[in-house]
């Protein structure tokens, strides 16, 4: 299980890591910003679960390889940012593929140590939701979780699926497998066909009727 976790947490790094730098080369960033930029986008959701489930010292820290592979590629994505935007809209399909593997190996993780199901898939969502976060905030812009289509919800879904299957005794990889499908297929679902959580909305300051707020 230990071994399972780890390479989730380093695939979902390093997927992460591919959404950041491209988010700091379409905004024009050197790179050191490209570096940063994959850095905290993939270790941002890992650090926050550790220090509150207790694995301190942070596995992003401590542990040489979640640097590496994040500094590695945000370099590849600075070196042939060309050749990855020929992918079809590249930032939200890392961003999506991202997000399903850090929900369920956070949940994963919340698990061995000790976390009841429920509070195991919050840390899955925010495993997977923390890095585009920082991503945003470092930006400058409304992080994506706010204004998205399907994000958390995608996340926690996912998440579901495993702590679910912990409960329920189900052997633990095709419970992984299934939740990262339906995170990854709840949120590219949401892109294409446009589908969100309703929105507040705000009067007009002229007499009309209120409106959505976009």
């Amino acid at each position: 299980m230990e071994t399972l976790v780890l390479i989730l947490d380093l695939i979902g790094t390093f997927v992460f890591a591919l959404s950041g730098a491209m988010m700091g080369v379409r905004r024009r960033l050197d790179l050191f910003g490209v570096l940063v930029l994959s850095f905290a986008a993939a270790s941002a959701g890992g650090m926050t679960r550790d220090v509150l489930i207790g694995a301190t010292p942070v596995a992003a820290l401590s542990d040489w390889r979640y640097p590496s592979i994040s500094l590695a590629a945000g370099l590849v994505t600075f070196l042939w940012s060309p050749w990855i935007e020929r992918l079809s809209n590249p930032v939200r399909m890392f961003d999506a593929l991202g997000l399903a593997v850090f929900a369920v190996a956070g949940t994963q993780k919340a698990l061995a140590f000790g976390l009841a199901p429920p509070m195991a898939a919050a840390m899955g969502m925010l495993t997977g939701i923390g890095g585009g976060i920082a991503r945003d905030v470092l930006l400058a812009q409304v992080p994506l979780v706010l204004r998205a289509e399907l994000y958390a919800i995608a996340a926690l879904a996912g998440a579901a699926v495993v702590a679910v299957g912990h409960w329920l005794q189900w052997p633990a990889l095709p419970c992984v497998l299934a939740g990262a499908g339906l995170c990854f297929g709840l949120r590219m679902m949401a892109l294409r066909y446009g589908w969100h959580l309703p929105v507040a909305l705000q009067s007009g300051g002229d007499g009309e009727p209120p409106g959505p707020m976009r």
